[in-house]
């Protein structure tokens, strides 16, 4: 395992990204929607809305997860199978992923004005990444090789000082 890189070797990805902006949107939906319904009318702390709130953020991580899970193996066939890339590292999956959704409803929780933000964010990446770009990793390959060409700049000067 690596900390950054594509998803099938790295504990965080480019989606990782996508990840803390949905959880600004998902503890929203948790707190105004979920929540509501699950007390009514009761009254209870705001501590223990929170805490009823992050698991409801993570039900809803960990269901995403497993359906994604599926998609990735070939759920829904080869095309959107290829366009996924492989299947996430376990650490991606079960722990760094869900970590990054609970940051982005504890963003939430602090900065509720963000939700429009996260909303917008949300659409526009998702909209370039499953309309624009060929595969999910693609902006991630789009770093590496601009790196492997810095690198292979710095090569060649190297070289021709000598």
């Amino acid at each position: 395992m690596i900390w950054w890189g594509v998803k099938t070797e790295a504990a965080f990805d480019v989606w990782s990204i996508e990840h803390l902006i949905m959880g600004i949107t998902v503890g929203w939906i948790a707190d105004k929607i979920i929540s509501k319904r699950i007390l009514g009318d009761e009254k209870v702390s705001e501590k223990t809305r929170n805490r009823i709130n992050v698991v409801i953020v993570l039900m809803i991580a960990y269901m995403w997860e497993t359906l994604e899970h599926y998609i990735e193996t070939g759920l829904f066939g080869g095309p959107v199978r290829y366009w996924f890339q492989g299947v996430e590292h376990w650490t991606n999956r079960l722990i760094f992923d869900n970590i990054m959704v609970v940051l982005g409803w504890t963003i939430y929780v602090k900065r509720g004005g963000f939700v429009w933000f996260a909303r917008v964010f949300s659409i526009v990446w998702l909209t370039v990444h499953i309309f624009m770009f060929p595969h999910s990793m693609y902006l991630h390959t789009m770093f590496e090789n601009n790196d492997n060409n810095e690198i292979n700049a710095i090569e060649v000067l190297e070289t021709e000082k000598d």
